[in-house]
């Protein structure tokens, strides 16, 4: 490891005892002597305001910090020595443990040796000076390289742990991630449950009410027919009248319909399909429903895609809703892009198709509804429309989801299997 792999707050307790300690040296001797003061000071200073230098500079802050305390070393050194000895000698030598123990709290093995290696050179160079002026034995090189090999072992404690903590920080923080993805899983899934159950519920209702309503429409819808056909010479407003009762009763039909596809239970036809080839059906079909609109179709398919195992003509009504969709809310004009790649979802795989335009998008209060029955934005919509799209894709155990961080318009996500359901085994 090269590169600094530690972070710090600007001010910690721990520097404010670093700071009483540095005070405590400066009423050590030397005291007079005023550069030894102001090293120390610097040396303090630099310790308060060294986790903001390596927030400020995160590539090289931490190279920063063990560069100058190597420097601060060296002139500490140089300013407290005895008069009449060399600097070598001087009682503050152990001071060099501070970059020692700064560049293994920061780096990992190989580069705490480097970092100390330098440190160990800055403080045999005093050799130089010595060497000129007194006679060095060999019991002062055997010194030398004890205190120097004291800085390697310091360093290598101080890392082995420091780097052991890392490790378990990098754990925890995955850990944490994987916890939070679980739990997000987790939520999702239970909204998806409870979705289920609010939509078989009032399937079941709305089945009966449907029944229930379709029966006397029926007869009303005959009644106004023959009615319109008796009186269309004789008096032909009322003709017209029984006319409108005609057409409102073929509306409400048609409304009735609707709510029995979404209350009746689905007969999927499961075979592979090439849900490419799926979607590119849906989108002309309901470009070929809107002639007048300019809508730009950017397609980004990815390569081998797996079949998924489907019931095409409900498949294709899923991807036909949602284009739809996209059109009326760009108002015919805009971008609709259309994206098929590989998923794979709870241990399932399969491919997820992406279908996002560039319209006003889905308000913030309604996309938690989106998929309930009758929410919708539509001035003349039912809102069961991305209901029965829910419902169709539950069925084919997949899942279908409206993205929160597109920046414009609206983007859903379908996932579809491409493996066959599970058999249930047989219940003796």
């Amino acid at each position: 490891m090269t590169t600094c792999d530690n972070k710090q707050p600007a001010f910690s307790w721990i520097d404010a005892v670093w700071v009483i300690f540095i005070v405590a040296l400066v009423f050590l001797p030397p005291i007079k002597e005023i550069h030894k003061q102001l090293i120390l000071l610097a040396l303090g200073a630099f310790q308060v305001f060294e986790g903001r230098l390596i927030s400020w500079l995160p590539k090289w802050g931490c190279a920063c910090s063990v560069l100058v305390k190597i420097a601060l070393s060296s002139l500490l050194l140089a300013h407290t020595a005895h008069p009449n000895d060399a600097a070598i000698n001087s009682s503050y030598w152990p001071i060099y443990f501070l970059p020692v123990v700064t560049a293994a709290m920061y780096f990992g093995p190989i580069t705490t040796l480097l970092w100390t290696a330098l440190a160990s050179a800055s403080y045999a160079a005093f050799l130089i000076p010595a060497r000129a002026e007194y006679e060095i034995t060999a019991e002062s090189y055997y010194l030398l390289a004890t205190r120097m090999l004291f800085f390697f072992l310091a360093a290598m404690l101080v890392n082995r742990f420091a780097v052991e903590n890392r490790r378990q920080a990098v754990a925890q923080r995955a850990l944490s991630d994987a916890l939070e993805d679980t739990n997000r899983q987790l939520r999702r899934a239970e909204a998806e449950a409870r979705r289920s159950e609010r939509l078989a519920a009032l399937g079941q209702l709305s089945a009966g009410l449907a029944h229930e309503i379709r029966n006397p429409l029926g007869v009303i819808k005959g009644s106004a027919e023959m009615l319109a056909q008796k009186l269309q010479q004789a008096q032909p407003l009322a003709a017209e009248l029984a006319g409108y009762i005609s057409s409102e009763v073929n509306r409400l039909n048609d409304l009735v319909a609707r709510f029995l596809d979404f209350a009746r239970p689905l007969h999927l036809d499961l075979h592979p399909q090439q849900v490419t080839a799926i979607i590119d059906h849906a989108a002309d079909s309901v470009d070929a429903q809107m002639p007048d609109s300019h809508v730009t179709i950017e397609r980004q398919y990815a390569p081998d895609l797996p079949p998924i195992v489907v019931d095409e003509r409900f498949c294709e009504s899923v991807f036909s809703n949602l284009i739809a969709n996209a059109y009326q809310a760009m108002n015919g004009s805009g971008i609709l892009r259309l994206a098929a790649d590989r998923e794979l979802s709870n241990g399932s795989s399969g491919v997820v198709v992406t279908i996002e335009d560039t319209g006003p998008g889905v308000a913030p209060e309604m996309r938690e509804q989106i998929f309930n029955p009758f929410i919708t934005s539509k001035k003349e919509g039912v809102g069961l429309g991305l209901s029965i799209v829910a419902k169709i894709v539950d069925e084919h155990r997949g899942w279908i989801r409206l993205d929160s961080d597109s920046a414009k318009g609206a983007r859903f996500r379908i996932f579809l299997p491409s493996e066959p359901p599970k058999q249930e085994p047989a219940k003796t």
